[in-house]
């Protein structure tokens, strides 16, 4: 519809304000010639009719002197000469003008009888060609409608069929996979027997030998534990992106790890078939030297094979990670119900910033936010209240972004600073919409609030 309607109407129209202005154009020309040749005898007729007025002068004049008895004969004769110049003069004009008339009486006849009609013919024709290339188009346009009407009818057939094809529970499922995180629930804590100290004749059989095995779990390292895990309800514990995913769920971070182990051996892939093809270019070199120089492929073979190297190394850590996520997420269920008590965990005594010890004195701390990549499991259950602004900042440097926490902005851009450079060389900040990220701190000027919570520099 786009080419053959309304790019042929465009076209079209085009072509007929071109030609409008051509007959335009022609209509103006013609009546500024008739107004040349109104102007040619108007001005034969003001010539002529002032050499009348000279003559019917001279006449008088000659007519006076000759009456006149006291005249002389030269002043007669030369009167009557002047008389018959004059006359001359006026037949003359009297010739011009009536051939001035006859032309521009001509020329009139011409302009309004051929030339304008012509013109008003063509602009007829003109525009009923517009009228049929309206119609045609009209057509055009009905028909592309037509034949989409089918293909739209297919796709909301396929809508349907789609929705009603949902199944809520292979979904929902689905969600599940894609974001569960492989923790193990915390199991029992055991009875601490404070009464120990009190009834020492109790044998061993008594409650008091499950406190003993107790008071050797280390609280701090209990809690300890704690720490990284994830923890739905609350503040999401955040914390710099590492290479081995550690900072991530374990299904997460076999997830991550396994997509990471695929692309590095695609990448493996690809240099070795690189690797191959310069191998037997190089063989077709050393046996026709006309060819090419095999010497020259020797950079690139060497920096292939550094690659190869390079991303086997990569594969083998990587790989590593993966089996002790694998191994630990084998052995969780077997150690779960294990006598060593000083690995279990409770959710039920962790802070929503990391964990705490029974002395709220001693609580142990999350990890402070720092800058890097989180989790996209993270990101979405986050619902926390937003941090409040404690300045704002103007972009010197436009900045990609490109990288996952990083706020993409442009040069001159107005940003809302919510915490502060660490040392680290990266600000975060907010955008108006909500949207946050981390920026250079290099590439902005900085401004902070002397009354805002956390400003201590001002810049």
């Amino acid at each position: 519809m786009a080419h053959r309607v309304y790019g042929e109407l465009m076209r079209y129209a085009h072509d007929l304000k071109t030609e409008r202005k051509m007959h335009l154009q022609e209509g103006r020309k013609a009546q500024q010639y008739l107004d040349m040749c109104w102007k040619q005898m108007d001005n034969s007729k003001k010539k002529f009719e002032r050499e009348c007025r000279e003559a019917e002068k001279a006449q008088q004049s000659y007519e006076r002197l000759d009456n006149d008895t006291n005249a002389t004969k030269a002043d007669v004769e030369k009167a009557k000469q002047q008389l018959n110049l004059r006359t001359h003069m006026a037949d003359e004009n009297k010739n011009e003008y009536a051939a001035q008339l006859q032309n521009f009486n001509g020329e009139q006849h011409k302009h309004f009888y051929v030339v304008i009609p012509q013109i008003y013919k063509q602009l007829q024709e003109m525009d009923e060609r517009r009228t049929i290339k309206l119609s045609e188009c009209y057509r055009g346009f009905a028909d592309s409608e037509r034949k989409v009407i089918p293909i739209i009818s297919k796709c909301l057939e396929g809508m349907i069929l789609a929705a009603k094809s949902v199944d809520e529970r292979r979904d929902s499922q689905m969600v599940v996979d894609s974001f569960k995180s492989g923790f193990e629930p915390p199991g029992d804590f055991p009875f601490e027997d404070y009464s120990q100290h009190i009834y020492r004749t109790i044998s061993d059989g008594t409650i008091s030998a499950s406190k003993q095995e107790s008071g050797k779990m280390d609280a701090k390292t209990t809690v300890g534990k704690a720490k990284g895990k994830l923890w739905l309800f609350g503040k999401k514990p955040k914390g710099p992106a590492l290479e081995d995913f550690s900072h991530l769920p374990p299904e997460q971070r076999r997830k991550k790890l396994q997509q990471r182990i695929d692309e590095l051996n695609r990448e493996l892939q690809k240099e070795s078939d690189q690797k191959d093809a310069l191998n037997k270019m190089k063989d077709v070199y050393e046996k026709n030297p006309q060819m090419g120089d095999p010497g020259s492929l020797q950079p690139k073979l060497a920096e292939t094979m550094n690659n190869i190297d390079r991303l086997r190394m990569e594969i083998h850590k990587n790989e590593a990670w993966l089996s002790e996520v694998e191994g630990k997420t084998g052995g969780r269920g077997d150690r779960r119900h294990s006598s060593d008590i000083n690995h279990l965990v409770t959710q039920g005594r962790e802070s929503p910033e990391g964990s705490y010890t029974d002395d709220a004195n001693q609580e142990v701390r999350g990890p402070p936010q720092q800058h890097g990549h989180h989790s996209e499991f993270d990101d979405e259950f986050e619902d926390d209240d937003p941090l409040p602004a404690i300045g704002h900042c103007k972009a010197i440097y436009p900045f990609d972004g490109h990288n996952e926490g990083t706020l993409a902005m442009k040069e001159g851009e107005v940003l809302y600073i919510i915490e502060e450079d660490k040392g680290d060389g990266w600000t975060r900040a907010r955008r108006q919409n909500g949207e946050e990220g981390y920026v250079p701190t290099s590439y902005i000027d900085v401004t902070l609030e002397k009354n805002s919570k956390g400003a201590v520099t001002y810049i």
